[in-house]
């Protein structure tokens, strides 16, 4: 059976956006900064590690908008030609009801979302993680996630599209890492106790 972690930067205050899908805050060294070099070089490890990724419609459009080619931009740095190359390779699954084409190795999920991350799991192969607000919150509501990775960063932005849910019941977790990056950015690995 696959695990599935729910991993995304996050504001102390608990948040994966600010109010109007403002982003500016997640490098964690002041608004509209980048994350440090340490930090982008984890998850660029974590996307090489991920046998498939799951995605919602917007962090979707987000990823797909700038990585496909990012590495391909003026300026492009190796980290982030490595990436780029990282992401286009990694497999993905985009659940969606409302685009009708995906590219770079990603393939389009319009159906019962519990059910196929269901069926997705019972496969054999990598590591999955899964990122978005609502496709993370459905898997967290059917008690589908084995792991939660927090990437906080040192603001609070005191609104927004949060990282956890509404749930019905109690989910207990272990604590399992923490680490600290570059200006105050800590992470936090807890499994889920079953």
């Amino acid at each position: 059976m696959r695990k599935l972690t729910f991993g995304m930067n996050v504001t102390l205050d608990g948040y994966i956006a600010a109010p109007g899908d403002d982003l500016g805050w997640s490098g964690g060294e002041g608004p509209d900064s980048s994350p440090s070099a340490e930090l982008f070089g984890w998850w660029s490890d974590r996307v090489a590690a991920t046998g498939l990724a799951l995605y919602g419609r917007k962090l979707w459009e987000g990823m797909s908008s700038h990585w496909p080619t990012a590495d391909r931009q003026p300026g492009a740095t190796p980290a982030e030609i490595e990436y780029a190359r990282r992401w286009r390779d990694m497999p993905k699954a985009v659940f969606s009801s409302t685009i009708d084409k995906v590219d770079w190795n990603t393939r389009l999920v319009t159906g019962d979302v519990v059910a196929e991350i269901t069926r997705l799991k019972a496969e054999d192969g990598g590591p999955m993680d899964i990122g978005g607000a609502t496709l993370a919150g459905a898997a967290m509501r059917a008690g589908l996630i084995d792991e939660y990775l927090l990437v906080t960063a040192p603001v609070l932005v005191g609104g927004g599209t949060p990282f956890f849910t509404t749930l019905d019941s109690w989910v207990n977790l272990t604590l399992a890492e923490t680490r600290t990056f570059p200006g105050g950015v800590v992470l936090t690995r807890y499994e889920t106790r079953r």
